[in-house]
């Protein structure tokens, strides 16, 4: 509703009212939105963050057994967002208290934390709960500064090695150049590009053989020069990797022989040696941690069908302190004005958390129903499948099926896969239906694998393979797909073998 005080005829002040409806995002729904699209570690920092700001929430330990807190001398009432089974259970009245007797709060928090049907292979943790006591890896850096510290460096060139050793990357290259390295130094060490580079080569014998090189060419014949000069073919793996890098690189034994004025055969050992050394010695000594998924949702076989569940370890449970909330009634002014409106929005909180994962459980069925193929018979089975079927099939809007498939993952018996990973375009098939991108890479993949090493099928007969087996695909598709696989052409993967 709105008000003008004009009259638009005589110019004279009025009063008017106009009827209009706007969509408006209450904050309400923008938190629901929020919460939907984030992923699985996202989604707990956030929450712990509300609920540092809410004293009226609490986050269940992992240690507690939720089925068997006595509802007389527990001080908290744990709300689990998992949503994976039907609800009834006979201990959701044990587990709700009544407010009304505690002052005056007379609704419940629902409870889904006595639910079953998740598959989750949750159980107990056993009761050794230490952190790992195990000493952290030693990084690049730090072996080389104890070699350094064990060298004959003075203390010019043991600081000049110092910057060296600090700038390599995770593969032990010296990605800046010298220049940066120049930059970098002390003026009172009145070092010279030639003084930067001397230690640097010095640096390049440490172990790994190899570190502080510039390229690649660098790397490989710095540690080829470390064998000894009767090794077969060495020299002339020295010449390969100075002028013929690129060659050797698509394998062109051949084309390097011509231009070298080689044997084939000599070509091929000294190819073997090159091989046989490290083009990224750092990479020995990453101590990058390996990140691991954790599934959002479980699909397994129940007979003739396929269920989905959610993974009860991976949803959040959230708890609110009833020792708070009989306060709520005693408290007067502002105080109990403030303390009602952090339970409305932990009340608020819950309810998103409960729509995420029944969001999330929604979409993960319908995808799973469409997909049945894929997960009985493999990639080549996979149907066509876009954001907007499985937006009208569980009536949502694409982009709520966009937010929820992102990031989140699913654990089959093929695998764990982003929820994205099941959508993909369709190509027409001779019958008037169509196949997925997926499933022509699995069959592009299956006919390759297959394939007479000494006749590698081109691009085109592929194109006619897949034909063959009623999909119509161009030859430009059958290399985009081929790409993708990391699969090289046809001349290339003839001279590989």
């Amino acid at each position: 509703m709105s008000a003008s005080f004009l009259d638009p005829v005589g110019m004279k002040p009025a009063l008017q009212f106009r009827l209009h409806q706007q969509l408006t995002l209450t904050p309400q729904l923008q938190q629901a939105i929020k919460l939907l699209q984030l992923s699985q570690l996202e989604l707990e920092a956030e929450l712990r963050l509300i609920a540092e700001g809410n004293p009226l929430l609490e986050f269940a330990e992992e240690s507690e057994d939720l089925e068997t807190l006595d509802e007389e001398t527990a001080e908290t009432e744990y709300v689990s967002t998992d949503t994976s089974a039907a609800s009834g259970s006979e201990n959701d009245e044990s587990e709700t208290t009544d407010w009304a007797d505690r002052g005056g709060v007379s609704e419940a928090p629902m409870d889904f934390s006595s639910q079953t049907g998740s598959v989750s292979g949750a159980g107990s943790r056993g009761d050794d709960d230490f952190e790992p006591q195990n000493a952290a890896p030693e990084t690049l850096q730090q072996h080389l500064l104890w070699q350094l510290n064990l060298s004959s460096f003075d203390p010019r060139q043991r600081a000049i090695a110092t910057v060296l050793i600090d700038a390599l990357n995770a593969a032990g290259y010296l990605i800046e150049g010298l220049d940066a390295i120049l930059a970098a130094l002390p003026a009172d060490l009145m070092a010279s590009i030639d003084d930067v580079d001397q230690v640097r080569r010095q640096l390049q014998g440490f172990d790994p053989v190899g570190v502080g090189s510039l390229d690649l060419r660098d790397c490989l014949r710095v540690q080829l020069e470390q064998f000894d000069p009767d090794t077969p073919q060495r020299d002339l793996a020295l010449r390969i990797i100075e002028t013929e890098l690129e060659l050797l690189a698509r394998n062109d034994i051949v084309r390097i022989a011509r231009r070298l004025r080689a044997s084939d055969d000599d070509v091929a050992a000294a190819a073997v040696l090159i091989r046989s050394l490290d083009p990224r010695p750092g990479a020995a000594l990453d101590t990058t941690p390996v990140e691991y998924v954790a599934p959002d949702v479980y699909a397994v076989r129940d007979g003739s069908r396929w269920r989905v569940s959610l993974n009860a370890d991976c949803q959040p449970r959230l708890g609110l302190n009833q020792h708070y909330c009989g306060l709520i009634a005693k408290a007067r002014g502002e105080d109990a004005s403030w303390m009602r409106g952090q339970l409305q929005e932990a009340r608020w909180l819950i309810k998103s958390l409960e729509s995420r994962a029944e969001t999330l459980l929604k979409v993960a069925d319908a995808i799973v129903r469409r997909q049945s193929a894929f997960l009985d018979y493999g990639p080549e089975a996979m149907h066509p499948l876009v954001l907007r079927e499985v937006a009208e099939e569980v009536g949502m809007h694409e982009s709520t099926i966009s937010r929820v498939t992102t990031r989140k993952y699913m654990h089959t018996p093929r695998g764990t896969f982003e929820l994205k990973y099941f959508f993909s375009s369709g190509v027409s098939t001779e019958d008037g239906g169509s196949a997925s991108a997926t499933a022509i890479q699995a069959m592009l993949r299956k006919l390759v694998d297959s394939e007479d090493v000494r006749k590698p099928l081109s691009d085109q007969a592929i194109a006619e393979e897949l034909r063959r087996k009623g999909i119509q695909v161009a030859r430009r598709t059958v290399a985009k797909y081929r790409e993708c696989l990391r699969i090289p052409s046809s001349s290339e993967r003839q001279r590989a073998c």
